[in-house]
């Protein structure tokens, strides 16, 4: 059996869990998402814990067991607690301002780069180098926030660019160094 398709997923209070059909729907204080289940996965929803197993041990089943089990907890994590990207924008003159529902970056092209948030999703700026994309579903707040890097990515020589908070750009030498051997 999967070693995390096998972990129950603990509900906490507030949330709700049901299934119908082919689908799982999980309501929480944050709002409500819902998921189709493949074939061949059972999903079991006890007092204060969801159980996901297979109906049998086919390698399709097997690969699918702990990935339903994993897109299920982070609806119940989405759902009770949310998620959260931050997006750091490091360059001397780019910066971010919020306009609306969404944001306007300027990254050093000739015009003002505008993201508009879809249904589900906030941004909101912090100073003027920071964006927090924030929403339920974990998948589209990576998602936002891919699309939103994608548009300056880190310069691998200078840095500068859009990056993840946390992230470390590995610069690369110029070619004073690549010179000097």
């Amino acid at each position: 059996m999967s070693r995390i398709g096998r972990q129950p997923i603990d509900i906490p209070s507030g949330v709700q869990v049901k299934v119908d059909n082919s689908e799982v729907f999980v309501e929480g204080p944050k709002g409500s998402l819902s998921r189709g289940i493949l074939e061949g996965i059972v999903v079991d929803v006890r007092e204060s814990s969801v159980v996901v197993t297979r109906e049998s041990d086919s390698r399709n089943h097997r690969s699918l067991h702990g990935l339903t089990r994993t897109l299920i907890s982070n609806m119940v994590l989405g759902v009770s607690e949310g998620y959260q990207k931050t997006l750091d924008i490091v360059g001397v003159g780019y910066r971010v301002q919020q306009s609306g529902d969404g944001v306007t970056v300027n990254v050093g092209y000739s015009h003002p780069v505008e993201v508009n948030p879809v249904e589900g999703i906030t941004l909101e700026v912090e100073g003027n180098n920071r964006i927090h994309v924030k929403g339920i579903d974990k998948q589209l707040v990576g998602e936002i926030a891919a699309q939103i890097k994608k548009i300056r990515k880190p310069n691998v020589y200078t840095g500068k660019g859009i990056r993840y908070l946390d992230e470390q750009v590995r610069l690369k030498p110029g070619k004073s160094a690549a010179r000097a051997r």
